[in-house]
């Protein structure tokens, strides 16, 4: 039901919204402030408020070094007029509170409310309670304590000590991130989601006289409240203890350009990094995507088809609504080469024309939303590692990625952890120095075989709206030609 208010009606009212939970008592204060801003000749306002309980724990070389708690709680406001928008934040969460950050971003578009309009709130949808939908309510008392999780990461430690040779150190840590948020719009979306992610990683440094390296994994979910409880890292120690016995006294491998194989998982983070980004509708507001008018056409290799999922079930990057309350979606990006789709928030609605597919996303409540990355990877094709190999007679495996860097442009380079030489259809012996360089717009073409062992990783992922959790994946894929640098 629709009021009208004035002033001082707002300013003398009393309301009884929870402080404990984001329930239906926060309606009546969110809707009366939603008319204020329409009132005082706003286009668009939305509101997000956000509870958080973190906690990580830190263990090295066998002793914990580090606990670091973190609950927070606070909310910001956007306000669009035409095709402009700004966002203030604020950690007091009263009406007043809320009232105060909507009054700055309206004077910062130079909008004040006369006192004598008569203000109506906005009628809000039944709250959309992915809590109550999805069974979340009961995530935070079901998760594992301090001392649980403490312990866990001193039995991995203790694991890959003694499962890996010439060991200098080795460091395990975990952490949980528990968030309950709201979404309140002008256009009255009334939504509620809880998030549960969760992390484990581990990183060795071995050393034999002069030869060195190190090598890192990380195991990641959402979603999964006894993540830690049934965690068995075995397979974690396993492979770091591999790779690091692989890499420690292999040869340099020598610079030039080669076919190349890269593995699956975390192999798909060169897409993220170096595709996926430039399909985000940030970098085509802002013209730095060289795939800015390419939608319907031919941008990669025919074997290509890439996804990004708003749900992939306990996947790292997964949640049920964006931070702008849509609920998300499964987005076509490249379909056998030809660009299909963008990654697309309000804004970038507004600013490009793309549609939005529930992909506005922020760190915390202290940033905007914006186009970002959820569930990303490269579909399946038809092919066994067998045959990539087979079709090459010189060239590198990539089994396990590092870190990189890519610009605006697509520009990219990537450390690889652990890489193989490929010899007449063959992998031979371990190489290490290796760092792949490239192109996005080219390395897009030459991606010309696809495996049928599609796997995901967790990840993160750093821009303009913060760091948030992401999932990376592909099959095996093969890459006709690379800079590879080396020695």
């Amino acid at each position: 039901m629709l009021n009208n208010l004035s002033l001082e009606n707002i300013s003398n009212a009393k309301y009884s919204e929870s402080n404990t939970i984001f329930d239906e008592s926060w309606r009546k204060p969110l809707s009366i402030l939603l008319g204020l801003g329409r009132a005082s000749g706003a286009d668009f306002i939305e509101f997000f408020l956000q509870r958080g309980n973190y906690l990580s724990g830190l263990v090295e070389n066998g002793k914990v070094t580090a606990i670091s708690p973190n609950l927070n709680l606070g909310a910001g406001v956007r306000v669009f007029k035409g095709k402009e928008d700004c966002y203030v934040s604020t950690n007091d969460v009263s009406f007043n509170g809320l009232k105060k950050i909507l009054e700055r971003a309206l004077d910062i578009h130079s909008l004040k409310l006369e006192s004598h309009r008569i203000i109506t709130d906005i009628n809000l949808e039944p709250l959309r309670d992915y809590g109550v939908i999805r069974n979340k309510n009961n995530w935070l008392t079901s998760v594992s304590s301090v001392k649980e999780i403490c312990d866990l990461l001193l039995q991995c430690n203790d694991k890959q000590k003694n499962a890996t040779k010439y060991l200098q150190s080795v460091t395990t840590n975990g952490f949980r991130d528990w968030q309950e948020v709201l979404v309140a719009s002008s256009d009255g979306v009334f939504a509620r989601d809880i998030r549960l992610n969760q992390s484990i990683s581990a990183q060795v440094v071995c050393v034999d006289g002069a030869h060195r390296t190190s090598s890192h994994k990380r195991i990641g979910e959402a979603s999964t409240p006894n993540f830690f409880k049934n965690l068995n890292f075995d397979d974690l120690s396993q492979k770091l203890s591999e790779i690091a016995g692989n890499m420690l006294h292999a040869d340099y491998v020598t610079s030039g350009n080669y076919p190349v194989v890269l593995a699956n998982q975390f192999g798909g983070v060169i897409f993220h990094e170096a595709c996926g980004h430039l399909l985000e509708t940030t970098a085509v507001q802002g013209n730095s995507t060289p795939f800015a008018n390419k939608k319907g056409e031919k941008i990669a290799h025919d074997n290509l088809t890439a996804w990004d999922e708003g749900f992939w079930e306990n996947g790292f990057g997964s949640i049920d609504m964006d931070d702008e309350g849509m609920p998300v979606q499964k987005t076509l990006l490249i379909e056998n080469g030809v660009l299909r789709n963008f990654i697309c928030d309000r804004m970038g609605n507004l600013l490009t024309g793309h549609p939005r597919t529930g992909s506005g996303r922020r760190q915390n409540y202290t940033f905007a939303p914006a186009s970002r990355m959820r569930n990303t990877y490269i579909a399946p094709g038809k092919y066994t590692t067998e045959e990539m190999f087979s079709s090459i007679d010189k060239g590198i495996y990539c089994k396990s990625l590092g870190g990189g860097s890519v610009n605006g442009t697509g520009d990219f380079n990537f450390g690889v952890e652990e890489a193989w030489l490929i010899e007449n259809g063959k992998v031979t012996k371990p190489v290490k120095g290796a760092t792949l360089i490239g192109q996005a717009t080219d390395i897009m073409h030459k991606i010309s075989m696809s495996g049928n062992d599609l796997d995901i990783s967790a990840g993160f992922c750093g821009s303009i709206s913060g760091s948030i959790y992401v999932t990376v994946g592909q099959p095996h894929i093969k890459v006709d030609s690379i800079t590879v640098g080396g020695r």
